[in-house]
C-alpha cells in the first residue's frame, strides 16, 4: 500500500517548516559574523577587540534568552521609559470650531 497524500506532501515540503528560524553562526545569531566579516579586510588589533567585544555581548544576550531584535526593544523600552506618548506635542491635532 503507499503512502497517504498527506504524508507524502509532509514529505516533500518539510523545509518549509525551518524558514522563521533565526539564522545561525557557530551557535550564534547570525549578525553576530558582522564584524567577522570586517575584521577579514581591516585586520587590525582594535578590529580584533571590537569583534571579541560584539560576540561577547551576542554571547550575553543568549544567555539571557533574547534574540537581537528583542534585546533592541527593551534597550529602547528602558531609554524611553514608561510614559511614550504616540505623537510629540507639536503634532498633536488643535481642537477647532468650525461652527
Amino acid at each position: 500500500m503507499g503512502a497517504k497524500p498527506a504524508e507524502e506532501a509532509e514529505k516533500y515540503n518539510w523545509h518549509w517548516r525551518n524558514t522563521m528560524r533565526p539564522v545561525r553562526f557557530f551557535g550564534f545569531d547570525a549578525r553576530a559574523a558582522i564584524p567577522f566579516a570586517v575584521l577579514l579586510f581591516y585586520a587590525r588589533i582594535s578590529t580584533i577587540i571590537l569583534t571579541i567585544v560584539i560576540t561577547m555581548i551576542f554571547w550575553f544576550l543568549e544567555q539571557r534568552g533574547f534574540t537581537f531584535p528583542a534585546a533592541m526593544r527593551a534597550l529602547r523600552a528602558w531609554l524611553c521609559g514608561q510614559n511614550r506618548p504616540a505623537w510629540i506635542r507639536h503634532r498633536h491635532r488643535k481642537m477647532r470650531d468650525f461652527g
